[in-house]
């Protein structure tokens, strides 16, 4: 009776099986939008298409993705300003595009200024799109900044840096950093973005991982600043869909190869589908050798 039992339940789980096959559909090429705007600084916009998922990134599929020849505005609500293209050359026959102020038209032109609210509007391939930041003012301020040995490492060079800073009474504070190497190129923490919900109106202090390429991380246990280096940091109020954009995008990154990670959407501000974000950067930075 058990053998039968167990026959007939055996049948019941197989007769119930079904393959499942995926078949993706190819999309458009998206436009995908790179803005900032950051305190004494002028605006920087990169547009580039999307590429299908499964697709070989080659060189000449990078190269060809930026999009050039668009019509690219931004507004400080006073002045409005038409950004020029500007093309780098990369190596033979490969070169990329960015969009900044056009030196020629210096009247219109201007830096990100503090508490200052800007519009984005693109047009590209017939279609328009908008967007809008805000540089906050300097809420969370650095009191001081330290480094320690690294913990439970054997290599009495390796050091770790802890912030000293302060937030104001009032949620609704964001930040993001980034670190700079000597005198390699500034790269974002590895969670590089903050909320004042727990910090809300204290000072406190909070360990600032080494900025990674995402493109060339370090390996596990091994991101550390070393001794006699000179670092600078880049510490940055931002606003609230700043700080979701690249939320959301950090935790999708890390998200990468997990199958027990939960589903996520990168939240970007953007209109009319196109990814990415506009994003306006309170910064200061400070600059100090590990000791």
């Amino acid at each position: 009776m058990k053998n039968l039992i167990l026959l007939l339940t055996l049948f019941t789980l197989f007769s119930c099986e079904k393959n499942i096959d995926f078949k993706l559909n190819e999309s458009s090429p998206t436009l995908v939008v790179e803005a900032e705007i950051e305190n004494g600084k002028p605006p920087r916009v990169t547009l580039t298409k999307s590429v299908p998922y499964f697709s070989q990134i080659s060189p000449e599929i990078f190269i060809g993705s930026f999009v050039h020849n668009a019509e690219v505005y931004i507004s400080n609500g006073t002045l409005t300003h038409r950004l020029k293209e500007y093309v780098l050359p990369l190596a033979p026959g490969f070169s990329i595009g960015y969009y900044s102020i056009d030196t020629s038209s210096l009247s219109t032109a201007f830096n990100g200024e503090l508490n200052t609210t800007y519009q984005l509007r693109i047009v590209s391939e017939g279609k328009e799109y908008s967007s809008s930041t805000k540089i906050p003012g300097l809420n969370i301020v650095i009191d001081s900044l330290y480094f320690k040995q690294a913990p439970q490492n054997p290599d009495s060079n390796k050091r770790v840096l802890f912030a000293k800073a302060t937030d104001p009474k009032g949620l609704g504070n964001y930040l993001r950093y980034f670190t700079q190497k000597n005198n390699l190129p500034f790269f974002p923490g590895p969670n590089s973005v903050y909320n004042d919900e727990v910090i809300d109106g204290t000072t406190f202090t909070v360990q600032l991982e080494q900025g990674v390429d995402r493109n060339n991380p370090p390996k596990p246990g091994e991101n550390f600043f070393l001794k006699s280096d000179t670092i600078t940091l880049k510490f940055c109020n931002i606003d609230k869909s700043t700080y979701t954009f690249w939320n959301t995008w950090e935790f999708s990154n890390q998200a990468i190869g997990n199958p027990f990670s939960q589903p996520n959407k990168v939240i970007g501000n953007i209109s009319n589908g196109a990814l990415g974000a506009f994003c306006g950067y309170a910064a200061i930075y400070k600059t100090i050798v590990v000791q």
